[in-house]
């Protein structure tokens, strides 16, 4: 599912957890130890929560088959695990709903961190744990689980948008370039829709909350003549008859030929190799495309899907280790194997094209969705853009006016 609009390796990862990780201390983002300590013979229960596919028999029960390995791994400890049901998209209700009776171990979607840390649900991790998670995913899904400068979770796999074409209207090579693309068939973009707006602006230099999305102080800087050059380029693609906005287009209309590429995530994989056929299928990063003659690189939001750590685990040393073991290189190569979940790990080599150019987009042609609180200012003034240049209702003559007004819509604070 999309973002908030809708809602490395083992050596590295085990090694955290076979010296003992460390201690969680204070309350909400209690932070790990940097200190490793050699850990005592004990028996412990754990609460684990995680979606009910990776308990599935049928997909391979990842869930089991890592909670088994960890066991194996070790022996000082003797653990009883309680397991439960809670998709990534739901921990921000039944986690913080009751932090002190909610799982030691669950999984998490990025954007929720601010109101699992206002519930006192989410620890900070530090040490070798967050060496580790540096060492072995790019900045971009670093960036994704920091806030306010400290890390709080292990990512495992990532969520952004990238680009499905046809192979027989399009080749790799025009794939590279949305104006040659434009020239040989209907590119379908959502335009209209928030998630996919910033992409454009981005590209030339605009920011959200500085350049890495962490500074509040700097706000979302979406005006002056960077972005006002967005727009006009924007009113020229609307009118272009090859283009089309795709906010709210299914991904069977690459298959009835009213568009030629669509921009989604792997969420529609299934839908568009129904829709062309698995041979005809491309998969494609978001294209440049030429502003003014120069050519600049549109960047997808993105997000990730982390592995979090309750602050009020009664067993808060073996909870890291046991989070640090089920974002490790081996349990997200398993996750792969056994459903298809898309690695973040960087050190991990996978073999379809769909994961890799998920994989590339992220390190590559994105930029992380900030959780600064005033993001919400973002989402409605970017939509309304999009409409009215759909529309025809921004124009080159007005263009500046209607880019500075939007700019200062999404920097005025919402009335409370």
């Amino acid at each position: 599912m999309e973002g908030t609009m809708k809602s490395k390796k083992l050596a590295a990862l085990g090694l955290t957890a076979l010296m003992g990780v460390s201690a969680l201390t204070g309350c909400a983002g209690g932070k790990t130890s940097d200190k490793n300590t050699k850990t005592e013979s004990k028996e412990a229960t754990l609460t684990v929560w995680s979606p009910s596919e990776d308990q599935s028999e049928e997909q391979g029960n990842w869930l089991k088959k890592e909670l088994d390995a960890f066991q194996q791994a070790h022996p000082e400890w003797k653990l009883t695990f309680n397991t439960g049901v809670c998709p990534e998209g739901d921990a921000k209700n039944l986690v913080a709903s009751d932090p002190g009776a909610a799982a030691d171990v669950f999984m998490y979607a990025n954007d929720q961190i601010p109101d699992l840390l206002k519930a006192n649900a989410l620890a900070e991790l530090g040490g070798s744990t967050v060496e580790a998670i540096k060492k072995n995913n790019d900045a971009t899904t670093v960036s994704t689980v920091t806030y306010n400068n400290s890390v709080y979770g292990v990512p495992f796999t990532g969520n952004t948008w990238f680009m499905y074409y046809d192979k027989r209207v399009f080749s790799a090579d025009d794939a590279k370039s949305l104006d040659t693309m434009l020239k040989k068939g209907k590119v379908g973009f959502p335009l209209s829709n928030s998630w996919y707006f910033a992409s454009t602006y981005v590209a030339n230099g605009c920011t959200l909350f500085g350049k890495d999305g962490t500074d509040g102080k700097a706000g979302i800087d979406f005006g002056g003549d960077k972005a006002t050059a967005v727009t006009n380029y924007l009113i020229d693609l609307a009118k272009n008859p090859n283009f089309k906005d795709a906010n709210g287009l299914s991904a069977s209309t690459l298959g009835d030929g009213t568009i030629n590429a669509l921009f989604s995530g792997s969420w529609d994989y299934k839908s568009v190799v129904d829709a062309l056929g698995q041979e005809n299928v491309g998969i494609a990063v978001p294209p440049k495309f030429n502003l003014n003659g120069k050519e600049v690189q549109m960047k997808a939001f993105a997000g990730s899907k982390a592995i979090g750590v309750n602050p009020n685990s009664k067993n808060s040393e073996i909870a890291v280790a046991l989070a640090a073991f089920l974002g490790s290189s081996k349990a997200q190569q398993d996750h792969y194997d056994l459903r298809k979940v898309i690695p973040s790990d960087t050190t991990l080599k996978v073999s379809d094209d769909l994961s890799k150019v998920q994989m590339s987009t992220i390190e590559n042609c994105a930029i992380v969705q900030p959780l600064q609180s005033g993001m919400g200012q973002y989402w409605t003034p970017a939509e309304s853009m999009g409409k009215e240049i759909i529309a025809g209702t921004v124009t080159h003559d007005n263009a500046a006016e209607k880019t500075e007004s939007m700019n200062k819509a999404m920097n005025t604070a919402a009335v409370q």
